[in-house]
């Protein structure tokens, strides 16, 4: 189970950090 929790822990970081690329786009327009 702890490797479950670890792989949705990277699936949540990757969401961030694909938010904070579309704000950053946004920002650049």
């Amino acid at each position: 189970m702890g490797s479950v929790k670890k792989k949705r822990r990277k699936k949540i970081a990757k969401h961030k950090r694909r938010k904070q690329l579309k704000a950053q786009r946004h920002k650049n327009k």
